[in-house]
């Protein structure tokens, strides 16, 4: 999560200028006014410096950052049936004036590597599961940039990285080209990533095992007694396809369970993209008597964590809300459609101890045939589990955390010179309960 990045770099450079690329600039200063943001679409250069950016970064933080996250809330619906609109016009636009055609599926389209890179100390691709087929874009985007800061001879680093499936030629190639130049690569997950980036070419020195970047925000969240509800995220999109049958299955299973344990759903939201979780999981609550309140689109992701905080289990197609459930001792029932997020819930499920007898993330096949029986089983065998297995997911939580510290002290020590340099490393929170 970009929070803990920032937080961490902030702690040990104060003054550090912390640059994030986005097209959003706005809603960047609304949630994380720590950050200073890189507007892509505008070439990627640095804000206004001095008294002049103090005032920027004000009126952000206070006035145009929170106006902007309202708006986004409020026309989140239409935008997703305007982007695909959008998209083609421009595609459109660009072949009549150019004459060029549009690029290949391998070979997206492109912005220029941001200007700021030429100012830069160092450059951090930060945590995610884009360096994969599924996202081609983010993925040759993020290469180019690492590829431009090793020209430059500027330290880069990628953190809390979910790496594959990556089978796409033209992006196998980029990697093996651009990855063993990176200094350190920070894996949230050791099942996986190790072995295709040693198949890519990168050095073993350079390949640690940290966990997810969200493990910690999570971890500061739990609350000291059990939750009572169950927790429910169905995510469709185009990486991550369910059937109707299967859909329909998953609802009827958590309904009824709900009802039998006589507690409330909760329907967890963590992504508005596209309305990918909201479309689809509170649909599945019809009928439900006793629901919790939805979060609203305005929501933070301090507000999912607490509200995965007071579940007892979860059920959900969204790593991440895995990720929120296990941090803070609460086992999970993932439910994946696809090999892109089996990748994903069988590295968490390593993370935290999946080969143990008494798991707290259970892996089910939304295509098997008996899903009925499997998921009733799942979340049966983590209800009556879930005060057993809390101290010991909160354990593997702070190892986690520990590791992702000891990362970033690797990476500290890359940028040599100037104020605000790596110090002591920071302390473990082994035992922090």
């Amino acid at each position: 999560m970009m929070v803990m990045t920032v937080e961490r770099l902030r702690d040990r450079w104060p003054q550090a200028r912390i640059g994030m690329l986005t097209d959003e600039p706005h809603i960047l200063r609304g949630v994380l006014p720590q950050a200073e943001p890189v507007v892509a679409h505008t070439g990627g250069h640095w804000g206004r410096a001095g008294l002049a950016g103090l005032l920027d970064q004000q009126a952000g933080i206070h006035l145009l950052g929170p106006a902007a996250m309202q708006w986004r809330a409020a026309t989140e619906v239409p935008k997703h049936y305007l982007r695909g609109v959008k998209n083609w016009a421009r595609r459109e636009v660009r072949q009549l004036a150019t004459g060029d055609r549009a690029p290949a599926p391998g070979m997206p389209d492109l912005p220029p590597v941001p200007g700021a890179l030429a100012e830069a100390d160092l450059v951090i691709a930060q945590g995610g599961g884009y360096m994969t087929d599924v996202d081609l874009h983010q993925a040759h985007r993020t290469l180019n940039l690492l590829e431009a800061a090793q020209r430059q001879g500027i330290p880069n680093v990628m953190i809390g990285q979910g790496m594959g499936p990556m089978r796409d030629a033209e992006l196998l190639r980029r990697a093996a080209e651009v990855l063993p130049g990176v200094n350190l690569i920070a894996l949230r997950e050791g099942l996986r990533g190790p072995k295709l980036l040693a198949e890519l070419g990168v050095p073993a020195d350079k390949i640690l095992v940290t966990g997810d970047d969200a493990v910690e925000f999570a971890y500061r969240l739990r609350r000291p007694e059990i939750g009572a509800d169950l927790g429910l995220c169905l995510r469709i999109s185009d990486y991550s396809k369910v059937s109707d049958s299967a859909r329909d299955t998953l609802g009827a299973v958590v309904r009824r369970e709900a009802a039998a344990l006589d507690t409330a759903l909760a329907p967890l939201i963590i992504s508005e993209y596209d309305d990918e979780d909201r479309r689809h999981t509170l649909p599945l609550l019809a009928g439900v008597a006793n629901a919790r309140p939805v979060i609203g689109r305005a929501g933070t992701a301090q507000d999912v964590a607490r509200q995965v905080s007071r579940c007892r289990v979860l059920v959900t197609s969204a790593y991440h809300l895995a990720v929120f459930a296990l941090s803070q001792g609460i086992p999970a029932v993932a439910v994946t459609a696809s090999q892109y997020y089996d990748d994903k819930f069988y590295g968490l499920a390593d993370m935290f101890d999946a080969d143990t007898a008494d798991a707290g993330l259970r892996i089910v096949h939304l295509d098997v045939d008996n899903l009925d029986t499997e998921l009733t089983r799942a979340i049966r065998q983590l209800w009556e589990s879930a005060p057993e297995l809390r101290d010991t997911l909160q354990q593997k939580a702070v190892e986690q955390i520990d590791a992702g510290r000891a990362g970033l002290d690797r990476v500290y020590g890359l940028v040599a010179g100037g104020d605000g340099l790596p110090g002591e490393s920071a302390e473990p929170v082994q035992g922090d309960k």
